[in-house]
């Protein structure tokens, strides 16, 4: 197996990067908030970026290639051999594409259902189309609550009313991984109340030791559903634009109304780096898997020695930790301020930035059930990982109220 990626960055070499993660912030801060990873371009991505750039292939992008390489993932790491290429679109990312997505099977003023707390850009982007967002919290332990989903389902479609449900597989920010009896028991409650799903699955091939992924096409029931999936996630590829929508058998001829020209969004070069990751760059997903389930250790490790009273859940996928810091008591437990794509601190978050300086994700921008938590990003170096810890736990010795 190759070296832990993780393991290959330093601090000072990471402040040297100009995205998101390390600009928003000043340089004191450990910034473990937006999914960005602390890792190196795999070298099989890096060497099909290269192999393009010195023919100058950055035209127009084209062609089944992308799908054709996540077919052959799914089928070799999932044992799904569904996914049909004629049954795809390349889109500009996961979160555009499910934007697309609404649009094809939603009207102005539908229902989008979501399972709160859940990635903050479901309410966003949603609500910015003229759909309603409708919460079907997570139950207790972070799972799909069935018998809430239905009675929500059955909400609002009464009365004629159309709604889509926008799946989260895994979840975000919980980590949780559904299972193929609860995804089951989804496509069935869909099924019986005319509900259509999204499925957003861009953490799919992130998941840890002790759980499997099921992709939501997959199991019965789900033939009218569409999924989105990407690299972006599993190999740190933002900043490289591509996606695939997936249609389920008969959701083939609302797959085919996506107007041609949002195929023209993904960069040229986004996806040749996300074919190359699906087909060549397995091996380094297999390493930082193995990285990230030993940074869930030792977060979960951090966390009895330095901030006791955190309530944490180890995830079963994702890089992402939720932690409920309710018992804590710190001061501030207000609402998030949005900037754009950027949530600023509130409640803990605000404590751990303002005196440990360390930058997480604000719980409350993630719907209900999000007050008094934080999100945390483990894909990090063992040190950054620690200190941002130990930093956590100094500001609660000097502001939590016990």
């Amino acid at each position: 197996m190759l070296t832990n990626p993780l393991h290959g960055l330093t601090l000072p070499e990471l402040r040297k990067r100009t995205s998101m993660k390390w600009r928003t912030h000043p340089a004191d801060v450990l910034p473990l908030w937006v999914a960005e990873m602390d890792v190196m371009l795999a070298e099989p991505i890096h060497r099909a970026l290269s192999d393009a750039l010195a023919v100058g292939d950055t035209g127009y992008p084209a062609g089944t290639e992308l799908a054709e390489a996540i077919g052959a993932f799914a089928q070799d790491r999932w044992g799904w051999a569904g996914l049909n290429v004629g049954r795809t679109a390349i889109v500009p990312d996961v979160m555009m594409g499910v934007v697309e997505m609404l649009r094809l099977v939603s009207a102005d003023g539908d229902s989008v259902v979501v399972n709160s707390p859940v990635y903050p850009p479901f309410y966003s982007f949603v609500e910015h189309m003229n759909r309603t967002v409708v919460e079907s919290p997570l139950d207790g332990t972070h799972r799909i609550d069935l018998a809430a989903l239905e009675d929500t389902f059955q909400r609002v479609t009464a009365g004629d009313g159309r709604a889509v449900y926008l799946l989260c597989n895994p979840h975000n920010p919980t980590g949780t991984v559904h299972t193929r009896q609860e995804l089951t028991a989804v496509a069935a409650l869909a099924d019986r109340y005319g509900v259509r799903v999204v499925a957003d699955e861009i953490h799919a091939p992130v998941v840890l030791p002790g759980a499997d992924f099921t992709p939501y096409l997959s199991v019965p029931g789900s033939e009218s559903a569409l999924s989105l999936m990407s690299a972006s996630k599993g190999w740190n590829l933002a900043g490289l634009k591509a996606g695939i929508a997936i249609a389920g058998h008969d959701a083939a001829d609302d797959l085919a109304r996506l107007p041609e020209e949002v195929s023209h969004g993904p960069s040229h070069l986004g996806i040749i780096a996300h074919t190359a990751a699906f087909r060549d760059a397995r091996d380094w997903l297999d390493a930082l898997v193995g990285g990230l389930d030993a940074n869930r250790h030792l977060l979960s490790d951090l966390l009895a020695e330095h901030l006791p009273s955190v309530r944490f859940v180890p995830p079963q996928g994702t890089y992402l930790a939720w932690l409920d810091c309710r018992e804590l008591h710190l001061d501030g437990d207000g609402e998030p301020v949005e900037r754009g794509l950027v949530t600023l601190s509130a409640g803990p978050a605000a404590a751990f930035l303002d005196h440990g300086r360390v930058a997480l994700s604000a719980g409350p921008a993630f719907g209900t059930g999000g007050a008094g938590h934080v999100r945390l990003n483990f894909a990090t170096n063992e040190d950054i990982l620690t200190e941002a810890v130990q930093r956590m736990g100094t500001v609660w010795k000097e502001l939590g109220r016990n």
